[in-house]
């Protein structure tokens, strides 16, 4: 462990920057994901060059939705400078490009993250915003150009997960439950839930490793589907989604989650044991309950 890494998180301890369950597993967590931060040659988890969704799962679009998951605060000087490393790459016409080609789903990524981090509001993100609805695709859906399947009849429509995502972005603005395109949006992951069908030039389906409760939210899957669309009214009564939270709920043990699956790089972090309960993820599943009301 590098020495600074270390300061920064006892500093944490000792100012009660997070709230941790089990203190010293929670502290061990942090000092993991700090310890990462150089990993790809650059600093904040990122390439010299900028690449900001390499090394996964140590990346710089992630590694601070890890820190949030874990109480660090959006305002500290690490979190700050990294929200400033990602709106480097930002481009005046709302797209992030964080590779040297960019893409529809690392413009979503990108937003996604700043949002969790406080900047929904910021005039940045509202051009990114008004981006994605711009260049939705007509399912209703949004997609990226990597046909990395060829180009069959399955490729026609969106990927569901970088919809999942851009929706999770837009439920931090003012957008949320007042956008008509946004309804559609969920119309198009709801209807995936009926097909199941790998579509999408992506191939993303409803099978056995969607059903398995994955935790942090990395993939397309049962847990982070349900928490998205909770947020959206045009979802909450839908019988497609309330049979996806029943799934989700016979899968909680006294209320609480149990990660079934997780990257296995991240695997050694308390807040994340495959097999085991997870507090985080756990408010994150009473955050769904309190969605429905």
């Amino acid at each position: 462990m590098t020495r600074c890494c270390h300061i920064l998180a006892v500093q944490y301890r000792s100012k009660g920057g997070y709230d941790m369950p089990t203190e010293n597993s929670y502290l061990s967590d942090i000092e993991e994901i700090l310890l990462h931060r150089h990993d790809n040659g650059g600093d904040y988890w990122a390439t010299p060059d900028k690449r900001l969704l390499k090394g996964a799962p140590f990346t710089t679009i992630e590694s601070p939705l890890y820190l949030l998951e874990l109480g660090v605060s959006a305002d500290d000087p690490i979190m700050k400078e990294t929200a400033n490393l990602i709106f480097s790459t930002w481009k005046e016409d709302g797209r992030f490009k964080i590779f040297p080609t960019g893409s529809i789903y690392q413009t979503a990524e990108s937003a996604r993250t700043l949002c969790y981090m406080g900047y929904a509001n910021d005039s940045r993100i509202e051009t990114t915003f008004q981006h994605l609805l711009n260049t939705q695709h007509t399912d209703g859906g949004w997609r990226c150009n990597k046909f990395s399947f060829g180009h069959g009849p399955e490729t026609e429509y969106s990927n569901p997960h970088p919809t999942l995502i851009a929706l999770d972005a837009f439920r931090f603005s003012h957008y949320l439950n007042n956008e008509p395109a946004l309804d559609k949006a969920v119309d198009f992951l709801l209807d995936h839930w009926t097909t199941r069908k790998p579509i999408g030039p992506c191939h993303y389906g409803i099978g056995t490793l969607f059903m398995q409760v994955e935790y942090p939210f990395r993939n397309y899957n049962l847990f982070q589907y349900v928490y998205v669309l909770s947020f959206y009214d045009h979802a909450k009564k839908d019988c497609r989604f309330l049979e996806a939270l029943d799934v989700l709920k016979s899968k909680t043990q006294d209320g609480q989650i149990v990660v079934e699956r997780v990257v296995p790089k991240l695997g050694k972090l308390s807040f994340c044991k495959k097999g085991k309960p997870s507090i985080s993820a756990t408010k994150r599943y009473n955050e769904i309950l309190h969605n429905l009301g």
